[in-house]
């Protein structure tokens, strides 16, 4: 049976909680929107598609501050740091979403971009008590990965507020990593905690605090660009080519085949022979057929420019 303290102390604790959230954009009530589950199927549809296409407008205003982002974990991955994505809820998800997709896309070693959401990987499709309110459980999470100067941490919630991403991108200062602060409220303390904060204010949702619609959204385009330009800086693509595929399945492996062609021009019989003599690394196979090399040679000069395949041609 509850006490008569412990209900006063929940009350004030909550009432403290939703005085924050009274305060954030993305928790605003919109009564324009009261009716909407009367109206007809295709009108909310009409709607909520109106609302999707304000957020790459809200994105635009913090690409300055993206850029100057992606550049910072460029030059840390450069020197063998990670990336990793620190969240809750729907931002953890799609934190891991995006740290999962780099391996097969980029051929990155599953350590090098990390996805960390509040309460471990169960939280992916069940909820975990409380896990989203600790920053000791943060802090943990990023020692047990090691975390050093050279590593960045990307701090994600829609609120700002969340004390797992904004624990995580403290202790990760403290530690001397790289930190941003990725929220959809202006003035957060995700933001004011790392040293690049990206504020992509998108307006109160569709229905009201749930996240996982426009700031989820805004998020996901915000991730896609700090893992694909930074990848792109790593030397990890030839123009538009993702030379760094990794070909685990048959349809990789003909997308594979596919980007040499793309690449150099070549007959299908030098494609084949110069990826079966390159192991099916596709960047060694594109130098040996662009430059006249040798597996051996050229797997030698991509390793001297550390991957960079423009550079190695250059060479």
């Amino acid at each position: 049976m509850t006490s008569t303290h412990d209900a006063q102390d929940f009350s004030e604790d909550h009432s403290e909680l939703r005085a924050q959230l009274a305060t954030l954009t993305t928790e605003a009530f919109r009564p324009e929107l009261a009716d909407i589950d009367r109206l007809p199927t295709l009108d909310i549809a009409q709607i909520m598609n109106g609302e999707d296409r304000s957020v790459p407008g809200a994105v635009t205003t913090q690409l300055p501050a993206i850029a100057a982002a992606i550049d910072a974990t460029a030059k840390r991955m450069a020197r063998g740091g990670r990336l990793v994505y620190a969240g809750a809820g729907t931002a953890g998800r799609l934190g891991v979403l995006d740290a999962s997709e780099c391996p097969p896309t980029f051929n990155t070693a599953p350590d090098q971009v990390v996805g960390l959401i509040a309460g471990g990987p169960s939280a992916m499709v069940t909820s975990v008590e409380g896990a989203e309110d600790s920053t000791e459980l943060a802090a943990k999470d990023l020692d047990d990965l090691g975390l050093t100067a050279d590593d960045t941490v990307v701090g994600i919630s829609a609120s700002g507020r969340t004390p797992y991403a904004v624990g995580a991108v403290e202790h990760a200062r403290a530690l001397g990593a790289l930190t941003i602060g990725l929220s959809c409220n202006a003035d957060s303390a995700l933001a004011a905690a790392a040293e690049h904060g990206i504020e992509v204010v998108v307006g109160p949702e569709l229905l009201t605090g749930s996240t996982r619609l426009k700031a989820g959204t805004a998020q996901k385009l915000v991730l896609n660009m700090i893992s694909t330009i930074t990848m792109i800086r790593l030397g990890k693509t030839y123009g538009n080519l993702m030379v760094d595929v990794r070909a685990s399945n048959e349809k990789l492996r003909a997308r594979s085949r596919r980007i040499v062609a793309l690449a150099t021009g070549a007959p299908d019989d030098e494609i084949e022979s110069a990826l079966t003599a390159a192991d099916g690394e596709v960047k060694t196979a594109i130098l040996m057929l662009l430059a006249t090399l040798d597996a051996p040679t050229a797997a030698a000069r991509l390793q001297q420019t550390g991957g960079h395949l423009r550079e190695a041609l250059q060479g």
